[in-house]
């Protein structure tokens, strides 16, 4: 029933962007619209009703997971079976996600449509299914808010292992088998952990680098269970601090909790980036704060809304988000501290507050 209410407003979603028929090929939204968790499929929504294509390796998988759903295994393009599926059951024109489909694809979607309709009968639209994932449902917040719990415990598992002379990939090896031993699927993303100076990278994956005996070491990491993300950040310090790092990464934690405060139904993405970014302008650390406050998370590790200067998009109700500022000194070092925040009817909830962002030395 579930799959079937989302199929629905995905097809209601379509009408509004004017066209009676859906190929879906982004496996994200094919899952969110089937629950088939395959590798290669399509999913297409019109009329005449819906159906799932993929190919003879997921012949039993496809019928477990896509329940009460129509499941065609066909040996050609699953792409190319759902459009001519839609044309033979008189759909007139078919929207397809023009970020996530690729030329090759389309190309295969028109070979199979007769020659007077390959011009017309398909209609670039933007993200409709993504859109819809924005808002979760009581089943996909459950699911999130155990994967930021596990995330939770991996950080404090992992406290016990930082010390000076371990290297950057070694505590990332640690963390990543934990989360296997604890039912992950994998990790959301490739685990950051960034040392010394290595901390001013934004993205510094985890390297050979070995621990110094004093400086920062910044994780960014995520769990993949049941399908869904989890997104973290948290900052230690290594060894006594100096005054400078201490006043850095307080200022950074104060614009993250503001960034936080600000989560709401009703604000805008803009407010919370802008409840965020003007602590650090008043700490004049702004220059430093090189990405946006956030992100969506679900399906995907990074997916509507973006948290980010001047977004005018409104929060709603069952969204997760992101809030993540850093201020990062190259040649120095840099600070993050990113929690998962729930949009509530009133307020919000802070997913991966089990694990304190208080100062940390060790």
């Amino acid at each position: 029933m579930q799959h079937q209410v989302r199929r629905q407003a995905a097809l209601e979603a379509a009408r509004g962007a004017g066209v009676d028929a859906l190929v879906v090929t982004h496996l994200p939204d094919v899952r969110w619209l089937s629950g088939f968790t395959g590798s290669s499929g399509a999913v297409a929504l019109g009329r005449a009703g819906a159906a799932l294509f993929t190919d003879g390796r997921y012949t039993t998988q496809a019928k477990a997971e896509a329940a009460g759903l129509r499941v065609v295994i066909g040996k050609g393009s699953p792409v190319a079976q759902a459009a001519a599926w839609l044309a033979e059951r008189k759909a007139k024109k078919a929207g397809f996600d023009a970020v996530n489909t690729t030329v090759a694809a389309l190309d295969a979607m028109r070979k199979v449509l007769p020659a007077g309709q390959r011009r017309s009968f398909f209609v670039a639209t933007q993200g409709l299914v993504a859109k819809l994932r924005e808002v979760k449902d009581a089943d996909e917040i459950r699911k999130m808010r155990r994967a930021a719990t596990l995330g939770c415990r991996l950080f404090e598992g992992v406290l016990t292992n930082l010390s000076a002379g371990e290297t950057e990939s070694e505590i990332a090896l640690v963390m990543e088998l934990e989360a296997r031993r604890a039912g992950a699927e994998g990790m959301s993303f490739e685990t950051i952990v960034a040392s010394g100076k290595r901390s001013a990278l934004p993205h510094g994956r985890a390297s050979a680098a070995k621990l110094p005996h004093r400086g920062f070491v910044t994780l960014d990491f995520g769990v993949l269970l049941d399908g869904y993300c989890s997104d973290m950040t948290r900052t230690v310090h290594l060894g006594k601090a100096t005054k400078r790092e201490w006043d850095v990464y307080h200022s950074v934690l104060e614009a993250q909790q503001a960034g936080v405060s600000a989560v709401a139904p009703g604000a805008t993405c803009g407010d919370v980036d802008e409840a965020a970014r003007s602590v650090l302008r008043k700490a004049k650390l702004e220059r430093w704060f090189t990405h946006s406050t956030g992100h969506g998370v679900g399906l995907e590790i990074h997916e509507g809304p973006r948290i980010a200067a001047k977004q005018k998009q409104v929060l709603e109700p069952g969204m997760v988000v992101t809030i993540e500022p850093g201020v990062y000194l190259p040649g120095e070092f840099g600070v993050r501290i990113e929690d998962m925040v729930l949009v509530r009817e009133k307020g919000h909830e802070v997913l991966t507050r089990a694990s304190e962002k208080a100062w940390v030395e060790l």
